[in-house]
């Protein structure tokens, strides 16, 4: 590819203060628009750029307090969740400054600010680094002496946040003086007993730094680097779901403040610029490994708000399209690393006392989401902090199978631990939530999981992965479902079942039998066992009941309006429930599912019908939801039309989707509908430019990646493919689809006889290279 344009974006003004933090107060405008954010999976920050009194926002993403504990009417239905560590306040004093510009570098993963005071010119970074696992701010000046500032971290949220109820979620916190150029603040979230530790230190070149009353005092120093370490108590492991005192969840686990200690020390020994470079270079090597351009880079002089903001009016921009794409990647890359948790609603960011929805992990699609673009783009590793979870909660989630196998279908109970797993929707890093009492989602939630299991492995190949862990979580969830599924009239069907947050005519959460919702999760997790265990060589009882059922579960019904039906007493389309509802869960068989296709044409068709009678507009992550079931079903114009609408109705001034308030599952599920716009490999072969808009005619994608562990390089022309770059990362057969003959060089040698009706098929090996080139 030609020299990069970086990816960035940039405004030409600091974030306004509208709503601006109080303790005391839901704020939401002014850090959900305007603030920038970095992270590295274990903590998030969010940058204002600000000119008086610079403010960081801090978040790690264990302190928790329950949600919706407190039942007084009084208090805000989502009250609990993620708690916001740490607000750092920095006074410069440099409010009427020239030349201003700050800007998130995707490529890098750091915020910038630069800009002009009274001659000098100063320039502000700060990035979030996994390799040291710290907080990293600078301040530079282009002349000597000239930094001098005023550091007072905050505790927000001290108190008991709903102390009229007594609900036990109180907070203690306090900032105190470790030594002369070192601050400790630290404390308590009641609730589950979390013990938390931030420390930050003032590392100054040249002048002077003193302590005082809770603040760092920096005088005429040519340079500061300024590092902020944090923790808490949390460990994941099995006892903290299973554990049922809230208190002793954490028993046993240590305090946190030995490890930030030596995290911070470990970093201080570290100069900025040794710091800089690992951080630089791990960030960009998950980065670069995919680039995506669409045409119209001068739109990269223009700042993000203006440019978002002239889309929003009509004019649009291929480069805004391909950098909301990017972002995607840069937000997964922040918010989910190996070693930490996964990422939750709002990714790794909340400046909340109550989070919005508390931050969870919600399985009714969004954690789903979340993760669905993680192998296409490129980053397969950033699934696995949500495998770790799952090993986790685990054992708490078959005890949730025995539960309800015995309340359900007691005549099918096996001893325990051995009916399977079942998880509800709501989940968190203390508990998950079963489906023990129905409430707006049915058991297929289980296999919605289930499928990401079997998405990483078929995309990377991880045997190993799927031999230890894969296998085990698909076999078991096929384990509950056999014995949840009821024979009715020759099929097996889930009751109760519910379609994710429909209601019915009384307006309540409707309750039915074999709703498309379930039916389809147990077709697709039932597929994917005997998938894995025929690639493991594992033969089992289970495996035979499978197989007796699978072709009973009617998954897919058409009514009479020709659509996918999405409860089994529906006639016509939209008849129970909303018809525009934001969920559009009678469709999971064809995304993420496969159970709706190019094979099944009529069930393709009642798809589309579906689609269109739910409509475009919707809420920011069901927007994205509607891209990638239009790409799915080959329409690429409808897709385009879901790029454009959420881009006008869905996406704030810092590119953050919001649903409202801000949900990063809107980001997520963005970045994986246009990968597949721009390849597709749920058939069994890559379909190259699959749902490519007349919009996007000329391009380039390089690091894209298909399952059965190929990577490719793509470039078009007059919406014609011109190039294809293979790598077979793992072997095995490779099949392309093409509409016309091509030229197919293999190891750079040319091969002859491999194109016939509209494929290029052959067998590779690990490490192999195919190029296909269209004949000119």
């Amino acid at each position: 590819m030609k020299k990069q344009i970086r990816d960035r974006l940039f405004y030409r003004h600091p974030a306004p203060a509208v709503d601006d933090f109080c303790p005391y107060l839901m704020e939401r405008r002014g850090w959900e628009r305007y603030s920038l954010p970095i992270g590295n999976g274990f903590l998030g920050a969010t940058v204002f750029g600000r000119l008086e009194t610079e403010r960081i926002q801090v978040t790690e993403n264990s302190m928790f307090n329950p949600y919706c504990f407190p039942k007084d009417k009084r208090v805000h239905m989502c009250a609990g969740g993620l708690n916001n560590l740490a607000e750092i306040l920095i006074d410069v004093n440099h409010a009427l400054a020239t030349d201003y510009e700050r800007s998130l570098e995707l490529e890098s993963g750091e915020a910038r600010v630069v800009y002009r005071y009274e001659g000098v010119r100063y320039r502000r970074t700060a990035f979030l680094s996994y390799p040291d696992r710290v907080l990293v701010m600078r301040f530079e000046a282009d002349a000597p002496g000239m930094i001098t500032l005023t550091v007072h971290p905050e505790i927000p949220f001290v108190r008991d946040y709903n102390e009229a109820v007594g609900d036990g979620c109180g907070k203690t916190g306090e900032v105190t003086e470790q030594d002369d150029r070192t601050l400790l603040l630290r404390g308590v979230m009641e609730y589950f007993d979390i013990h938390y530790e931030a420390q930050l230190r003032a590392i100054p070149q040249g002048g002077s730094v003193f302590s005082s009353h809770g603040r760092l005092y920096v005088e005429r120093a040519d340079a500061l680097t300024l590092i902020f370490a944090a923790g808490t108590n949390y460990r994941l492991a099995p006892s903290v779901f299973m554990e049922k005192d809230p208190k002793k969840k954490l028993a046993g686990f240590p305090d946190p403040h030995d490890t930030v200690t030596s995290q911070l020390n470990a970093a201080c020994e570290k100069s900025y610029e040794e710091l800089y470079r690992r951080h630089t270079e791990d960030f960009g090597a998950l980065y670069h490994r995919v680039r995506l351009r669409l045409g119209g880079e001068a739109d990269a002089a223009v700042p993000t708000d203006e440019l978002l903001h002239r889309y929003q009016e009509g004019r649009e921009s291929r480069y805004l399209e391909a950098l909301l794409y990017q972002y995607g990647r840069y937000l997964l890359i922040s918010s989910s690393r190996p070693g930490g948790l996964p990422a939750n609603l709002q990714g790794i960011w909340n400046c909340y006392a109550s989070a919005p929805w508390s931050s969870g992990y919600w399985h009714n699609v969004n954690i789903q989401m979340n993760y669905w673009p993680s192998c296409i783009a490129g980053l397969p590793e950033l699934f696995l902090p949500y495998a770790d979870y799952a090993k986790a909660y685990m054992p708490q989630a078959k005890a949730f199978g025995d539960a309800y196998v015995a309340k359900y279908n007691p005549q099918n109970l096996s001893a325990p631990g051995e009916n399977g797993w079942t998880i509800g929707t709501g989940a968190w890093p203390y508990q998950i939530s079963n489906t023990l009492n129905l409430s707006h989602s049915g058991p297929g939630t289980g296999a919605f999981t289930s499928l990401l299991f079997w998405d990483y492995y078929d995309y990377t190949r991880d045997e190993a992965f799927l031999r230890d862990f894969g296998y085990a979580a698909l076999r078991d969830m096929s384990v509950f479902f056999s014995k949840a599924l009821c024979e009715i009239n020759g099929k097996f069907l889930i009751k109760d079942s519910a379609s994710p947050e429909q209601r019915g005519p009384d307006g309540n959460h409707y309750h039915t039998t074999g709703c498309a919702f379930d039916q389809q999760m147990v077709y697709e997790n039932y597929k994917r066992t005997l998938q894995a265990a025929e690639i493991l060589g594992i033969e089992e009882p289970i495996l035979d009941v499978i197989r007796s059922q699978i072709d009973r579960l009617d998954p897919v019904l058409i009514g009479d309006s020709g659509q996918v039906k999405e409860y089994r007493e529906e006639h016509f389309y939209g008849e129970i429930g909303d018809p525009k509802h934001r969920h559009i869960s009678h469709l999971v068989g064809l995304y993420p599912g496969t159970l709706i296709s190019e094979t099944t044409p009529e069930w393709m068709a009642a798809a589309r019908v579906t689609l269109q009678g739910r409509g475009d507009k919707s809420t920011g992550w069901a927007a994205a939801h509607r891209l990638c079931l239009w790409t799915r079903a080959k329409c690429p114009e409808r897709a385009m039309g879901m790029v454009r609408s959420m881009l006008k109705n869905n996406i704030l001034e810092n590119l953050w989707d919001t649903h409202p308030p801000f949900q990063i599952d809107g980001n997520f599920g963005y970045t994986a509908g246009v990968s597949e716009m721009l390849l597709q490999s749920q058939a069994g072969y890559l379909d190259p430019l699959a749902a490519l808009p007349a919009e996007w005619s000329d391009g380039q994608v390089s690091g894209i990646c298909a399952r059965g562990g190929f990577c490719a390089d793509l470039t078009w022309k007059s919406g014609r493919l011109t190039g294809m770059h293979i790598v077979s990362r793992a072997g095995g057969e490779l099949r392309v689809r093409t509409d016309e003959p091509v030229q197919v060089r293999v190891n750079g040698k040319r091969r002859t006889g491999l194109w016939e009706d509209g494929f290029v098929s052959l067998q590779t090996a690990p490490g192999d290279t195919v190029d296909i080139k269209a004949k000119d």
